[in-house]
């Protein structure tokens, strides 16, 4: 049975926060990145009441900074970890049907060259057993190419040594979009999802079982008691600091690890194809074109530092530099060839005596002695399969305590927001279809069909959007292509601040610094006039987006 739809506009927020209260929810959900919003589509969809709260932006932590691959985990063959690379392979294609307009087929190239981590037999074995354990469709699978045809494919790749390239399919995402996306069909069905509001303390009862949270808005300090049966904790690279909370931290904990991207322009790094490379410490790593820019990564060290604020140092900087021009080295780039940068933290399970890139991307579900459940480790790919574990928990939990039953997982045939377009094989038809509808309202063509592509069923509702706000375009000084983009954001995907919009509601502080910079006074205008910003506010926000930009574009000297 399906609840009410809940909101999921900045503009009744508070009102979202208030709402809390005196309510007994049947699952609170702690943490707004991919695993939270998977747990809270799962457990609404089979008809548990849900609050999910995430102490900054929806994706604001590892599910907007990762290498934005939903792939199939060919790395994880060569730790023999075979159960993984099936799972997540499988997964990977179910990720794609429910979601379409967020996810693109990439073909990969894997050049093999003498001495390198892959030889030519050993990868033409691992692809052919990859296809078979991910279920990979006929039309996507492996090949195995000649030095020439290797080349033919990416002609700035090393030639010395070069013996050939296999040849296999990823899945290009956007991170952030696809975990907004989640939460947005989450909330259609009746799930309460709200940013930038804290589990800052746990209640518990006379018996020392977990009963609920104390909730602090970030915006404003109002503080909140929230009840429900089950609590999960999903908060990433911050879920060692609930469990501390909990005082459950004990026996395995996680290991946070740092990963950095640079992204340079197409003009000065012609990337053809996506790479997959051998740097020359024996590291991996991806190479990547994506709408005029190429992008590389990723590092992985050891990270001890805050979380919230993983920055690129210089050292990192230099080490994709030198990554780049080991694999291409026809490619003479400078420093101040990188446009911007983003650094991530993943959340490891540690595991004694391995180094960082050694450690299992493997989830884990905890339980402590009050009944907090904690799921941490895990992957993009995976976020469905990880959610359903949980929340089988949660079920199970429920019913044991006298409460109702609930049925199984309902999302492996789930479109979910943007995803109502017929599935995968008739998404471009979807494309012609809603473009043509957007050029008869008058909107140009190519931004009809940009904005399908990216928001996919949603489209709809940006085209109605551009015939209501024309004359505030004129007022602001805003035009469509970034007035509605942005009024969408803010009326139905919950941008409350700046960097909201710019990092994950469209991803232009990292792949299109440019346009940030240009629209950034007039964007922080309009939100200011919009969300009754007092002048301090407003002084903040565009501090907080400036330091977002020097961050992605001046490296740190230290880590």
């Amino acid at each position: 049975m399906n609840k009410q739809a809940q909101s999921f506009s900045s503009l009744d927020r508070k009102e979202k926060l208030e709402r809390t209260k005196g309510k007994a929810y049947d699952l609170i959900v702690i943490g707004g990145g991919i695993t939270g919003a998977g747990i809270a589509l799962d457990a609404v969809t089979r008809g548990m009441s849900i609050l999910l709260l995430e102490m900054q932006d929806f994706a604001a932590g590892t599910s907007s900074r990762s290498t934005k691959l939903v792939h199939g985990g060919l790395r994880y063959l060569k730790q023999f970890e075979i159960g993984m690379v099936a799972e997540v392979g499988k997964e990977r294609a179910v990720v794609y049907e429910n979601g379409p307009h967020v996810t693109t087929p990439e073909w990969m190239l894997l050049p093999i060259h003498k001495g390198g981590t892959f030889g030519k037999f050993s990868t033409s074995i691992g692809l052919r057993v990859y296809d078979f354990l991910a279920g990979v469709k006929r039309s996507e699978r492996r090949s195995m190419l000649s030095s020439e045809e290797t080349l033919h494919r990416e002609p700035l790749l090393k030639k010395e040594g070069l013996k050939g390239g296999g040849y296999y399919v990823e899945y290009r995402t956007d991170d952030a979009r696809l975990t907004l996306e989640v939460l947005k069909e989450a909330a259609v069905h009746g799930a309460e999802l709200i940013n930038y509001a804290k589990a800052e303390s746990l209640d518990y009862d006379s018996n020392g079982v977990i009963t609920g949270i104390k909730v602090r808005d970030m915006l404003d300090g109002d503080v909140y008691a929230v009840t429900g049966t089950k609590i999960v904790n999903a908060a990433g690279p911050w879920v060692d600091h609930i469990r501390e909370i909990d005082g459950s931290k004990k026996g395995k904990k996680l290991q946070l690890t740092k990963g950095v991207h640079l992204v340079i322009d197409q003009s000065k790094f012609p990337l053809r194809q996506a790479v997959y490379f051998d740097t020359p410490d024996g590291r991996m790593v991806f190479a990547i074109p994506r709408e005029g820019k190429a992008y590389v990564g990723t590092t992985d060290t050891v990270y001890s530092k805050d979380p919230a604020h993983p920055v690129m140092t210089k050292q990192d900087r230099d080490y994709i530099l030198k990554a780049i021009h080991f694999m291409f080295p026809e490619v003479k780039l400078k420093e101040s060839d990188v446009e911007s940068a983003w650094a991530g933290v993943r959340p490891l399970i540690l595991e004694e005596g391995k180094c960082p890139s050694e450690i299992s991307r493997k989830d884990e579900v905890w339980e402590s002695p009050s009944g907090l459940i904690t799921i941490a480790g895990g992957k993009l790919t995976g976020y469905r399969k990880m959610a359903a574990e949980a929340v089988d928990l949660v079920a199970k939990r429920i019913q044991e305590s006298g409460g109702k039953g609930y049925g199984s997982c309902q999302t492996k045939r789930m479109p979910i927001s943007g995803g109502h377009v017929g599935g995968s094989v008739n998404f471009p038809a979807y494309i012609r279809e809603s473009t043509e509808q957007g050029s008869k309202r008058g909107i140009d063509a190519h931004l009809a069909e940009s904005w399908v592509r990216m928001y996919g069923s949603n489209a709809e509702k940006l085209f109605k959007l551009a015939s209501e706000v024309k004359k505030e375009g004129e007022q602001y000084n805003l035009p469509l292509e970034v007035l509605v983009p942005l009024v969408y954001a803010i009326q139905y995907e919950m941008a409350v601040k700046p960097v909201d919009f710019f990092i994950r509601r469209t991803g232009s502080l990292l792949f299109n610094i440019q346009w940030t910079r240009q629209w950034k006074e007039a964007v922080i205008r309009y939100m200011a006039d919009k969300m009754n910003w007092t002048a301090e506010q407003t002084r903040a926000l565009t501090e907080e987006l400036e330091r977002e930009i020097k961050d992605a574009t001046i490296p740190a000297t230290l880590d």
